[in-house]
């Protein structure tokens, strides 16, 4: 069986909205893929604007923003298939954006309707995959882990660097998953701060100072000894991160917060005792807290090519939309928490 799908996938930290279109093809239980053609598309400053606003808005505000980011959605992946000459998709699959995530008060919010990416483009569209997950006693996170089990099993363990850190590795047979710490959703936003939209290699966070007073309060947050599965998101950092930085210089509160997020993901590392680690994501870029990981685990860090590091989240997405439309699993139980494992996603 041979599958071509569209993945959409806009994170947290506002890179800008990520399109995958790839094959995959299934051989007995094995899948395998090729990431055919990839790009990530800026956000206009407008958009950014819109969608950094979003967790402020009014219901109503936020329900016509909802549905005109489904239509931007649709616009973009349009002007995507249109650049490449895309004939044959067979579905597309659509993350959105966070705005809202509490599990533990059973909502998560996703914007972008599905249905106005349909309209817009015609083409059989999955949404929603998060949902499902947290109404059933989940935290709706992480999601990849289904695909790091079905693409890319022959490493220990995945680690995506993005707005958040999270990992994926098998125990007992089991896949886990866990967001680690934040990442990029802090170091970009001190960055903005000295008119940088992210420190770019970590050269910012290179000519500050390690706070160890707060290093050590941000090591103790009550957060990073709780057992998996779980889950961060931005009400997290309001409320425990960014208060610890409001009276720091900000190359130091960036080289601080660097060695605090190195700090965790190499405890994890250490702690299953994993010989490799695939890392993707933007933060595999920042050359600084590669280092720091480096200096304080032996684990080795496989570092992959450009479109698996930008794309691999996007790709996944397009995997969870494939198995949803053969009504496969797409969620791992194991990995958010949920009752039993499922497949989860609206189909518009």
């Amino acid at each position: 069986m041979t599958f071509h799908a569209i993945g959409l996938m806009s994170g947290t930290s506002l890179d800008g909205l990520d399109i995958c279109f790839a094959r995959f093809g299934k051989e007995g239980a094995s899948w395998n893929f090729e990431i055919i053609k990839a790009e990530t598309l800026p956000y206009p400053a407008e958009w950014e604007k819109k969608l950094r606003g979003s967790i402020h808005l009014s219901a109503e505000q936020l329900l016509e923003l909802h549905s005109e980011y489904g239509f931007y959605l649709g616009q973009a992946v349009n002007t995507f298939i249109k650049k490449y000459r895309i004939r044959h998709i067979d579905l597309i699959a659509s993350h959105g954006h966070t705005v809202f995530h509490q599990p533990k008060r059973k909502f998560t919010l996703q914007i972008g309707d599905g249905r106005a990416v349909k309209l817009e483009t015609g083409l059989p569209v999955i949404y929603d995959f998060r949902s499902q997950d947290v109404l059933m006693g989940g935290n709706g996170a992480p999601l990849v882990p289904i695909g790091d089990q079905l693409l890319f099993s022959r490493y220990d363990a995945c680690l995506n660097l993005g707005g958040f850190s999270n990992i994926s590795l098998n125990i007992n047979d089991q896949r886990i998953a866990f967001d680690i710490a934040p990442v990029n959703i802090v170091l970009n936003l001190l960055a903005k701060a000295l008119g940088k939209s992210f420190d770019e290699n970590g050269d910012l966070a290179r000519s500050g100072n390690i706070d160890k007073k707060l290093l050590t309060q941000l090591n103790a947050l009550p957060f990073y000894r709780q057992p998996h599965p779980k889950s961060l998101g931005i009400e997290w950092c309001n409320e425990h991160i960014f208060p610890l930085l409001e009276n720091i210089e900000i190359p130091d509160a960036l080289a601080t917060f660097t060695e605090h997020a190195a700090v965790q993901i190499a405890d994890v590392f250490n702690r299953y005792r994993l010989k490799d680690v695939l890392f993707t994501g933007g933060g595999t870029y920042n050359r600084y807290l590669i280092e720091k990981i480096r200096s304080r685990t032996a684990t080795e860090i496989i570092i992959p090519g450009t479109q698996i590091i930008e794309y691999k989240e996007a790709l996944i997405f397009a995997l969870m939309g494939v198995l949803k439309l053969n009504s496969e699993i797409n969620v791992l139980s194991s990995a958010t928490g949920s009752l039993h494992d499922h497949s989860s996603g609206v189909t518009a």
